[in-house]
């Protein structure tokens, strides 16, 4: 570790262990610097829940916290030049790319593992599968009886694929060049229209295909499968001459792993206590399935959920803010 965030890091603890022994509890201790740590909220329910819960946890270590909207992919500019300072997701599935050509200038670090796993990728109601024989393997979308049986009104003959908002990146729209399916991809403008579609169409048996990911409730609610494509590797992204199509890259799946924690590469050095507990910071994909439960479905809001977790759990943060 730096010797200047050791000695930072020692100071913060001697505060905090001081602050403890007088009865003035974490939130007295005095942080390394009274600056904002920003951190970026995205467009769906489970980053809203992570990013609240680190908030909650900094402010109870004396920090001072804001929380700032901003594009999922495109806010690594700011995390470069560090007007902004933290994202608590980035799911390898989907921003894999963006963070390594983020971290490759040195001004962006990946803070490690949030501890839960991403899984993002074309899903299927059951009821689907007699329509379209051959699922779950994608070469099945390849018939024009498959495009039919996923058609609406507005993309018939051809079928249609609803995907998530075009800021969450993933490539699908390639995806079905290069893969020559009969698909036309049409964006959900928001996380909560995705699901409502998903919603609808299921209480209809209507004909659907989109984007579901993990962890989330819907694959726990709805009885459906994933698409089998063509296994990822990273050539696939990036040499056009690896798959099925010569002449076009992502003519595969998205990768699956981890959902990793950026930041700008100063927040070592300005807030090493912060830093610290960003990195320890873990939750699992159960945790945090059951609390976007609460959100999306039982109606709570998402800062009544994260007061919740943190009165349950105190004996756990409390070890990542020592």
């Amino acid at each position: 570790m730096h010797i200047r965030t050791i000695s930072r890091l020692g100071r913060f603890t001697a505060l905090t262990a001081a602050a403890l022994s007088l009865g003035l509890g974490i939130a007295q201790a005095q942080p390394e610097s009274n600056d904002p740590i920003k951190l970026t909220l995205h467009d769906w329910t489970g980053q809203l829940i992570t990013t609240n819960l680190m908030a909650e946890v900094l402010k109870k270590a004396g920090y001072n916290v804001e929380l700032v909207q901003a594009d999922y992919l495109a806010q690594f500019a700011g995390l470069e030049t560090g007007d902004l300072h933290v994202a608590m997701e980035m799911w390898e599935t989907t921003g894999r790319e963006a963070m390594d050509a983020a971290t490759a200038t040195g001004k962006v670090e990946n803070m490690g593992p949030t501890g839960m796993k991403a899984k993002e990728e074309w899903w299927y109601p059951l009821y689907m599968k007699d329509k379209c024989p051959g699922l779950p393997n994608w070469e099945a979308l390849k018939s024009d009886a498959c495009a039919e049986a996923f058609s609406t009104a507005e993309t018939a003959p051809k079928g249609r694929y609803l995907g998530g908002p075009v800021t969450w990146g993933g490539f699908d729209d390639e995806r079905v060049e290069a893969l020559d399916l009969p698909f036309e991809v049409i964006h959900a403008g928001t996380d909560a229209a995705l699901f409502a579609e998903l919603e609808s169409a299921y209480q209809r048996q209507a004909p659907i295909l989109l984007w579901v990911y993990a962890p989330h409730w819907a694959p726990a609610k709805y009885e459906g499968e994933w698409v089998e494509f063509p296994e990822y590797t990273a050539e696939c992204y990036t040499d056009p001459a690896w798959g099925s199509n010569p002449d076009m890259a992502y003519d595969c799946g998205k990768p699956f792993g981890e959902i990793w924690k950026v930041g700008w590469a100063g927040v070592k050095d300005k807030w090493p206590g912060a830093y610290e507990a960003i990195k320890a910071f873990t939750i699992d994909n159960d945790e945090m399935g059951a609390m976007i439960t609460e959100v999306d479905l039982d109606g709570k809001s998402v800062e009544a959920v994260v007061a919740d977790w943190m009165g349950a759990n105190e004996a756990r943060w409390s070890e990542w803010i020592k």
